[in-house]
Formats: C-alpha cells, sequence, structure tokens
C-alpha cells in the first residue's frame, strides 16, 4: 500500500471514528433502542390535554395560531373563533374569512390542566383573526400583546386583560406608512421597551418603535435579495441584540443588528415559520412543510430536529407557534389540527434537545 493511499484510509477511518463518536453523544435514541422514529424528540405528548369547550355542544375550537404559557398555570391561546362540532370533513389548512367561524372567544387561558379558565370575549369586537400572544419580558407590568394579522393592528392589553392600553394600525386598513400594517405576524423586544414588528403577509418589512409604540425606523423589501423579504413570519431578539427574521417563503433566516443592517443569512430551508431564541442561544424554528421542529447553533448550524406530519398525538399539521413554560413543558400550536398539544420531557431526556424558556 502506497503512503498516500494509508493516508487516504487514515483519514475515511478518522472521519467515520469522528462521525460514530458524534452519533452516540448526540443521538436521540439509546444504543439499545431497538425500532422507533424519534417521533416527539426528548418529549412525551400529554394526549388529550386540551378539554372540551365548557359550552362545546355544538361547537368546538377553530384554527389555533398561538399559545403561551406565561405560568405553567395561565397558558394563552389564540384562535380564528369557533366552529360547529362536528367539523366539516372537507377542511382544508389555508386560511379562510370568518364566515365559516363564529366570531367570538377568540382568546382563551387555559390551566395546567387544559382547562378554561378565562375567555377574553368582551374584546371579541376587536379582532379578526389573532396570530400571535406575547408578553414584553423587560416588562414589570406584564401587559399582554395580541397581534391579530387580519385586523392589520397590535393591541396590547393590561396584565388582567381588563383594559385596552394601546392599539397600532388601523382596522382592516393595510398600508406600508408609520401608521399601518399589512396583515402583521410578530414582534420582539429589547430591555428598554423598544420593539420590533415583523409585517407580514402583505408587506415586507420589518418595523421599529419606541416603548411607547412610536414609530422609529423600518427596512425590508419584496424579494428574494440580501435583506428582502417573502413573509416575514417571525422576529426575535438575542443576548446580542441581533434580531433573527424567518424569512418564510424565501426559506431562510436572516439576521441584523438592531438598526437593520444584515449581518447573516442561514439559508436552505424550507419554511421557517415561528422562532425561539432560547436562553442558551441557540435558535429553535417550526416548519409548516416539514412539520417538524428544528434547533441551530447561534452561529445557525442545525444541531437537532423532531417532529412528524399527522393528526395522531403528537404529529403536527402546522406547527404554527410553540412555547415552553417555566417547568420545561412545551405547547405547541397545532394549526391545522385545530388544537394545542402539550409535550413533557421525558425522565431520560437529552437536555440539549429540550426547547428551554425563551432568551428574556
Amino acid at each position: 500500500m502506497s503512503a498516500t493511499a494509508y493516508m487516504r484510509g487514515r483519514r475515511r477511518c478518522g472521519a467515520f471514528a469522528v462521525a460514530m463518536a458524534i452519533a452516540a453523544t448526540c443521538s436521540p435514541l439509546s444504543a439499545q433502542q431497538k425500532g422507533g422514529q424519534d417521533l416527539t424528540g426528548p418529549y412525551d405528548v400529554v394526549e388529550g390535554w386540551l378539554r372540551p369547550l365548557p359550552w362545546h355542544q355544538g361547537w368546538t375550537f377553530g384554527l389555533i395560531a398561538a399559545v403561551f404559557p406565561e405560568t405553567p398555570d395561565r397558558i394563552f391561546v389564540l384562535q380564528g373563533g369557533e366552529l360547529p362540532d362536528p367539523r366539516p370533513r372537507d377542511r382544508s389548512p389555508g386560511p379562510r374569512s370568518n364566515a365559516d367561524h363564529r366570531p367570538t372567544n377568540f382568546v382563551l387561558v387555559l390551566n395546567r390542566d387544559g382547562e378554561l379558565v378565562e375567555s377574553w370575549s368582551r374584546w371579541d369586537s376587536l379582532f379578526l383573526r389573532p396570530h400571535k400572544v406575547l408578553m414584553d419580558p423587560y416588562d414589570q407590568e406584564r401587559h399582554i400583546w395580541i397581534v391579530d394579522d387580519w385586523a392589520s393592528q397590535i393591541f396590547k392589553f393590561t396584565h388582567d386583560g381588563s383594559r385596552l392600553v394601546l392599539t397600532l394600525g388601523e382596522r382592516g386598513v393595510t398600508g406600508a406608512d408609520a401608521a399601518h400594517f399589512g396583515r402583521p405576524t410578530d414582534m420582539a423586544f429589547l430591555p428598554d421597551g423598544t420593539f420590533f414588528v415583523s409585517d407580514g403577509y402583505v408587506n415586507t418589512r420589518i418595523v421599529k418603535f419606541d416603548r411607547h409604540g412610536r414609530f422609529l425606523a423600518e427596512w425590508g423589501s419584496a424579494g428574494s435579495g440580501p435583506g428582502q423579504f417573502n413573509l416575514p413570519h417571525s422576529v426575535k431578539v438575542d443576548a446580542r441584540r441581533r434580531v433573527y427574521v424567518a424569512d418564510r417563503r424565501n426559506g431562510r433566516i436572516q439576521i441584523f443588528d438592531e438598526n437593520g443592517r444584515l449581518l447573516d443569512i442561514w439559508g436552505d430551508m424550507v419554511e421557517p415559520s415561528h422562532l425561539v431564541v432560547a436562553q442558551d442561544q441557540t435558535v429553535w424554528m417550526s416548519d409548516p412543510t416539514l412539520n417538524r421542529l428544528s434547533q441551530y447553533s447561534p452561529d445557525g448550524f442545525l444541531m437537532t430536529y423532531w417532529g412528524a406530519a399527522g393528526a395522531f398525538p403528537g404529529a403536527f399539521s402546522n406547527p404554527h407557534h410553540f412555547a415552553s413554560d417555566s417547568e420545561g413543558n412545551l405547547y405547541v400550536a397545532d394549526y391545522a389540527n385545530f388544537r394545542v398539544q402539550k409535550f413533557v420531557p421525558r425522565a431520560d431526556a437529552d437536555s440539549r434537545r429540550l426547547i428551554g424558556p425563551a432568551f428574556r
């Protein structure tokens, strides 16, 4: 054997050994397990967690767009109104008008057992199809923010929902100026209260506001070039104040500084939908086509993923929004399956694959 052939063999063996070591360290399945497909990753699904609505006779959950576990016992859920029970068999998962929904009980609050404890029905007249619910993690008063993409508005409520304190945008009117949105999709916050809006299904921009809701700046345009967007569907901020944008129909995540200067692009994706920057600064992403949750390193390298398409417990049909509570439980707004699913960490779970609470 020549020295060159020997070295090639050594390199192949070395690469194989490294790969096997990585597999032994990071494989989602134990070496002893036979079979399996890692459908729910490091979690067990809590089957039947979402309880029927108390008034469910004749009506049931509609399309569920968002879930936000403020605490393990106060979990906000946004739905597009209620649907007849049973639902028609010919339903498709695409967006529709509220003509097939009963426009009520858009904002619900559940307890840890999936039971309804609050409905913000007194605000039903505000909403058309709410898209995201969240809280500024730096806000001592813990206001609740709701993004309604069909209304092209954003609402800020007191923590208990008793009072509406801020409205941005004009109901049902799309625009690309400082006072209007074009079906906005998500928000993210800085420590001083400055916030960003991904805008959205009609517009193709990120808009920056001060803590009082005053317009500061915007960036982005329609297209597939660097810094352009085709459905900016989620926006999040990391510990370095970098702004992550799920550029959904361009199949990529773009990263900017807080003033809109492009820093990086993570490409070769299918449909990045919702983003979570975890406390360890890894980035989690949902995908409505692959129906999986994927984790990326802070530098953009794929680390792990799990999930499967379907309607059985633990499977997804457009995991539109997801978030973890302080106990490590994961909640997924399973949009086209008309449900929220709750996942609990397995006792033997690899902690590196768990989706921790979001960074601040």
